[in-house]
């Protein structure tokens, strides 16, 4: 089937982008709302797009009201996040952190999820993710209703289980990680058996 796009409704798009950009890495992202809410709310239209600056993108819309996402619009009001990676395990909680609640309810609450205060981070990170990323709003593109947020790498969580050091550098392990990735719909992919292919000298 050959598809036009000018032909399809921006929904229709939509759906056949996140059905066919496949897997999407998840961010889910911990922000501070007003009266220090933590809000917190998965993107898979993220990637890392530079290690120099070190930044990470995520794509953020609207409310059904119109209004910016509170992740939009903390970051825009207190500039910093902190990015968890969810593993396979924590999938349910994932989806019940994408409800859109007022701004004065957490979904870090609504999920039952534990928060820790990492040493040098600017927001408590979760403690049931291996990854997490302390990171500062670096510049926002707003391309028709998206907002393009790019977000500036200060400091890395790694689980120890998940790290070790090999010949000088560092190896996160994928398989204990267990990284979530996005499909289309209610579709979600775990990261499976890891396929080591050699890159060419």
């Amino acid at each position: 089937m050959n598809i036009q796009c000018k032909d399809l409704s921006s929904s229709q798009i939509y759906h056949l982008m996140v059905q066919t950009v496949v897997p999407r890495p998840i961010a889910w992202v911990l922000t501070e709302g007003p009266g220090a809410v933590l809000n917190l709310a998965p993107f898979s239209y993220f990637n890392a797009v530079s290690s120099d600056p070190n930044l990470l993108m995520i794509s953020v819309g609207h409310k059904s009201t119109g209004e910016k996402k509170d992740t939009w619009q903390n970051l825009e009001s207190r500039g910093h996040a902190v990015v968890h990676i969810p593993s396979s395990a924590l999938a349910e909680k994932v989806s019940l952190s994408a409800a859109e609640l007022p701004a004065e309810d957490s979904e870090v609450d609504l999920a039952q999820l534990e928060t820790v205060v990492e040493p040098g981070f600017s927001l408590p990170r979760l403690v049931d993710a291996k990854i997490a990323f302390d990171v500062t709003l670096y510049e926002t593109k707003v391309l028709g209703r998206q907002g393009l947020l790019f977000l500036e790498v200060h400091r890395v969580f790694v689980a120890d289980d998940s790290i070790t050091e090999q010949a000088g550098r560092l190896k996160v392990d994928a398989q204990s990680v267990d990284p979530l990735a996005r499909l289309g719909g209610s579709e979600y992919l775990t990261a499976g058996e890891t396929l080591i292919v050699k890159r060419p000298k």
